[in-house]
C-alpha cells in the first residue's frame, strides 16, 4: 500500500496485535487526563502553591499545612479544566472532520504542551486559570523566587510531568493508522480497505470487506444528510418536530445522542473527580494527618484502578444496565456512611479512640465508593457510546 506512510505500524502489525498497539495509544490519552485529576489532588495542599501564588488559603504553621478561606478560588482553578474539555471536544470533532484524527492528535498534544507549560510556570490565580484551560497560545517565561527545592517538586514538579506524555503521543501519533471511517468520508476507500484488512487479518477478509461496506453505506447516509450533521442538530434533534427536531426518523439519533451524553455528564456529576482531586481534605477530615492522607489518598487511587478489572468479569454476564444499578446503590450507600463516619471524627476530636475508630470507617467507605465507580461507571459510558451510536 504505496498511500500510506513506510513508516506506518500497519505494515508490519496485524490483527491482535495491531489492535494492542492502538489501544495503548489511546489509553496513553486517558493516562494524561487522569493524571491531570489525580496531580491536583496533592497539589491543592502544597503550601507554596495554595498560600503563596493562587492565595486561597493561608498556612498552618503549626500543622504545615493549608488551611483554605477561599474555596470558591480553589474550586474555580479545578472546575476551569473541564470547562477546557468541553470547548476542545467540540472544537476537537470539528477540525478532525477537517485535517482527519491523526493530526488533530498532534494539534491537542501541542496544545495540551502549552496549557501544561502555563499551569507549571503559573505565579496567580489568573496564569493557572489561563493555563487550566489552555486558552491561551503563546508562552510567557518568568523568574521567580523558590522558597526551596522541596516545595518547588511538590507543586511545579507533578503539574510539568504533563509534558512527559504530551510529547511522547505527539512522537508516535504519526506512526498510527488513520481512521477508517475518516478515510471513506474523504474518499480514500483504499487506504481504508487496507487497514480494516490489516486489523481483521488476510484469513478474515470477507468480515473487514463488510465492515468497509458498512462504513461506506454509513458515510453515503451522511452526506445526504450534511445539512442535518451539526452540534445543533446533535443536541436539539430530540426535540418533535413542531419544533425543528425529529429529522432523523426512525433512526432516532438525536434520543441516542443526548442518552450518551448525558451518561457522560451523570459519569462525572456522581462526583468521583471531587473524590479524586480533593482526596486529601476527605482524609483530613477524617482524621488523619496530612502526611498520612497524602498516602492513603495515593493508596485509593491504586484501588480505583484494580478496581476497573472487576468489570472485566463481570460487564458481560451482568450487562450494562444492571451494572449501572448496582454500581448506584454500592456508591450511594459508600458515600453516605463515609461522609457520616467523618462528621462523627470531627465531632469526637477529643476522644482520640473514637476519632481513630470513625475516620478509619470513613476512609473505608471512601475506598468502596472509588472502587464502585471503577468496576461500573467508569467503562459503562465508553461502552455504550460505542452501542448505541
Amino acid at each position: 500500500m504505496d498511500l500510506i506512510a513506510k513508516h506506518n505500524i500497519v505494515h508490519r502489525l496485524e490483527k491482535r496485535k495491531l489492535l494492542i498497539a492502538i489501544n495503548c495509544v489511546a489509553g496513553l490519552s486517558i493516562f494524561f487526563f487522569g493524571y491531570d485529576q489525580g496531580m491536583m489532588g496533592s497539589v491543592n495542599v502544597s503550601i507554596d502553591y495554595g498560600a503563596n501564588r493562587m492565595k486561597y488559603g493561608h498556612i498552618d504553621a503549626e500543622n504545615k499545612q493549608v488551611v483554605v478561606d477561599d474555596s470558591t478560588l480553589q474550586g474555580g482553578i479545578v472546575a476551569v479544566y473541564y470547562l477546557g474539555t468541553l470547548v476542545g471536544c467540540m472544537l476537537g470533532g470539528w477540525i478532525g472532520e477537517k485535517v482527519g484524527r491523526i493530526k488533530v492528535m498532534a494539534l491537542g498534544s501541542i496544545w495540551g504542551v502549552v496549557g501544561a507549560s502555563l499551569q507549571t510556570s503559573a505565579m496567580n490565580p489568573s496564569w493557572m486559570i489561563c493555563g487550566r484551560s489552555s486558552s491561551a497560545v503563546f508562552l510567557r517565561t518568568e523568574l521567580s523566587s523558590i522558597s526551596s527545592f522541596g516545595q518547588w517538586y511538590r507543586n511545579r514538579f507533578p503539574i510539568a510531568f504533563q509534558i512527559i506524555p504530551l510529547l511522547f503521543l505527539f512522537a508516535i501519533v504519526w506512526f498510527f493508522p488513520e481512521s477508517p471511517r475518516w478515510l471513506v468520508k474523504v474518499g480514500r476507500d483504499a487506504e481504508a480497505r487496507y487497514i480494516l484488512g490489516r486489523l481483521r487479518g488476510e484469513d478474515e477478509y470477507g468480515l473487514a470487506e463488510a465492515e468497509f461496506q458498512d462504513i461506506r453505506n454509513v458515510a453515503e447516509l451522511e452526506k445526504k444528510s450534511g445539512k442535518l450533521n451539526s452540534y445543533f442538530h446533535m443536541f436539539w434533534d430530540v426535540m418533535p418536530k413542531w419544533a425543528g427536531g425529529g429529522t432523523s426518523g426512525k433512526l432516532h439519533i438525536g434520543r441516542r445522542v443526548q442518552l450518551v451524553i448525558w451518561l457522560q455528564i451523570l459519569q462525572e456529576w456522581i462526583g468521583i473527580a471531587g473524590v479524586t482531586i480533593y482526596a486529601n481534605d476527605i482524609f483530613s477530615q477524617a482524621g488523619y494527618s496530612v502526611f498520612k492522607s497524602r498516602w492513603v489518598a495515593g493508596i485509593n487511587d491504586i484501588f480505583y484502578m484494580f478496581s476497573t478489572l472487576i468489570a472485566v468479569f463481570t460487564l458481560d454476564r451482568l450487562g450494562r444496565r444492571v451494572t449501572l444499578y448496582w454500581g448506584n446503590i454500592v456508591m450511594g450507600i459508600a458515600m453516605f456512611l463515609s461522609g457520616g463516619f467523618s462528621r462523627l471524627a470531627q465531632n469526637n476530636i477529643d476522644d482520640q479512640s473514637k476519632r481513630a475508630a470513625y475516620g478509619a470507617a470513613g476512609a473505608a467507605f471512601t475506598f468502596v465508593f472509588t472502587a464502585g465507580f471503577g468496576a461500573t461507571w467508569l467503562t459503562v459510558p465508553w461502552l455504550v457510546m460505542h452501542g448505541v451510536l
